[in-house]
C-alpha cells in the first residue's frame, strides 16, 4: 500500500471485529476483521462490529498502517498556542469519550494479571478510549452492531467514535484491501450504517485513507468515489443531526494542504450538509504539532463554514515519526496524547486514539493482533 493509515488483514470469511479501548469511564471501540486484528465482532456481546487499524486503512483490528508514500519529514516546531489556548499536554483523562468494555488489549490484561507489564499496559493503554472500527461488509448486521455501540455510548452519557471502513478498493489493494463489492453496495452498507447512528453525539471518521490514497484510482473512479462518500456524510448528518463525521485529510508527511484540500472539496468535506472536518493522522505517527498545522493548513485551503474542524490520531506520535519513514511497528515509538474532546487548540476538535495501541502492523506479531512487548514498548 502505498500510504494507508491503517492496515488490517482480511482473513478468510471474517465477518467483522471489535477493538475497544477506555478511558477510566469512557472510550471508544474498533471493530474489524480478525485473525489479525482486535476482538471480532460476533465474539463480542452484540455490540461493535469489525474494526480496522487505524489504518493505511486496514481493517480494524490492524491498526498500524505504513505510510503511504515517502513521507516528507518535514519537522516542524509545535505551533504556538495563542493566550487563550491551554496547553493540550495538561489534558490527561478523556473527557466524554465512549469506551467498549471490548478489545484484544482488554483480552489480554484481564489473562495475564501477574505479567510484570500488565499494570502499566492496563492503566496506560486499556484504560484509555479508542475507536471502534466496522470493516465487513455485512449489510444485515451493520445496522444492529453500530446501534450496539451508540446506544452503549448514549446510556453512558459518552461520545462513541466509528470508523466506518468499507470503501471498494479500499487501500488499493495492499495489506487492508477488501471492502464492499461495488460502490451501490456501498452506499446501501452506508443507509444501513447511518440507522444505528441513534440520536446521540458520536464522531464518525470516515474510511481512512480514502481520498488521500485515492491515486490509484482513474479519474472517473476517483469523481465516484468522491461522490460516494459526499453521499455518505450527507446520510449519516440526516440520520442524526448530532453526529460529526470527518473526511480524510491523510497526515503531514503525505499531500501537500492545498492538493489535499482540493480532493477533499471533491468528496464533500468543505460541506456543513456532509462534514464537521477532517481527520488525520491514522495509524501513523507524525507529531501533535505537525498535525495541527497541518490539518489548519488544509481547513484554510477547504474553505466551508468556519465551524468546520480537524481530529487529530495521537496514538502512537509521542515521539514523532521515525527519520527512516519506516511505518511497520518502529521502535522507539510512544504513546501520543490522551484521547480528548477538549484539546485547548483552536479548530482541533479532538484527539483520539483511532489505532489501538499495541496491535502490530505486521513486524512485531501478526498484523492487526495484540502484542503485548509491543504495547509495553509504546507504554513505558
Amino acid at each position: 500500500m502505498v500510504a494507508a493509515a491503517s492496515v488490517v488483514v482480511a482473513v478468510g470469511t471474517v465477518t467483522g471485529l471489535l477493538t475497544a479501548l477506555g478511558d477510566d469511564g469512557g472510550g471508544a471501540d474498533r471493530a474489524g476483521p480478525r485473525v489479525t486484528r482486535p476482538v471480532r465482532l460476533d465474539a463480542l456481546p452484540v455490540s461493535p462490529s469489525p474494526s480496522p487499524p487505524s489504518s493505511p486503512s486496514a481493517e480494524p483490528s490492524r491498526s498500524a498502517s505504513p505510510s503511504p508514500m515517502p513521507r516528507r519529514r518535514t519537522p516542524s516546531p509545535s505551533p504556538r498556542r495563542t493566550s487563550g489556548e491551554r496547553d493540550p499536554r495538561a489534558t490527561t483523562a478523556a473527557t466524554r469519550l465512549y469506551r467498549h468494555p471490548e478489545s484484544q488489549v482488554l483480552d489480554w490484561v484481564r489473562a495475564h494479571p501477574d505479567d510484570p507489564r500488565q499494570d502499566v499496559i492496563a492503566s496506560r493503554i486499556a484504560g484509555r478510549p479508542a475507536a471502534v472500527w466496522f470493516t465487513d461488509h455485512s449489510p444485515a448486521a451493520i445496522t444492529a452492531r453500530v446501534r450496539a455501540v451508540t446506544s452503549a455510548g448514549a446510556a453512558q452519557g459518552r461520545v462513541p467514535v466509528l470508523v466506518p471502513y468499507a470503501i471498494p478498493d479500499r487501500d488499493c489493494g495492499g495489506h487492508s484491501e477488501g471492502g464492499a463489492p461495488g460502490l451501490d453496495a456501498y452506499d446501501a452498507w452506508i443507509d444501513r450504517f447511518a440507522a444505528g447512528l441513534g440520536s446521540g453525539e458520536v464522531i464518525v471518521v470516515l474510511e481512512p485513507d480514502s481520498v488521500a490514497q485515492s491515486t490509484c484510482l482513474s479519474a472517473g473512479e476517483r469523481a465516484d468515489r468522491f461522490a460516494s462518500l459526499a453521499r455518505a456524510g450527507r446520510v449519516m448528518k440526516d440520520a442524526n443531526p448530532a453526529a460529526r463525521v470527518y473526511y480524510d485529510a491523510g497526515h503531514s508527511g503525505w499531500h501537500p494542504p492545498a492538493e489535499q484540500a482540493a480532493w477533499l472539496k471533491q468528496a464533500g468535506a468543505a460541506s456543513a450538509d456532509s462534514s464537521d472536518g477532517v481527520f488525520s493522522n491514522v495509524s501513523n505517527f507524525h507529531t501533535t504539532a505537525d498535525e495541527v498545522a497541518y490539518d489548519r493548513a488544509v481547513l484554510d485551503a477547504l474553505g466551508g463554514p468556519a465551524s468546520l474542524g480537524a481530529v487529530i490520531d495521537t496514538s502512537r506520535n509521542g515521539n514523532g515519526a521515525p527519520p527512516d519513514g519506516q511505518w511497520c511497528d518502529p521502535a522507539g515509538r510512544k504513546l501520543g496524547r490522551a484521547p480528548t474532546l477538549s484539546t485547548g487548540m483552536g479548530r482541533i476538535d479532538a484527539y483520539l486514539w483511532v489505532k489501538l495501541p499495541g496491535e502490530s502492523d505486521g513486524c512485531r506479531g501478526e498484523p492487526g493482533t495484540f502484542t503485548p512487548s509491543y504495547a509495553y514498548d509504546l507504554a513505558r
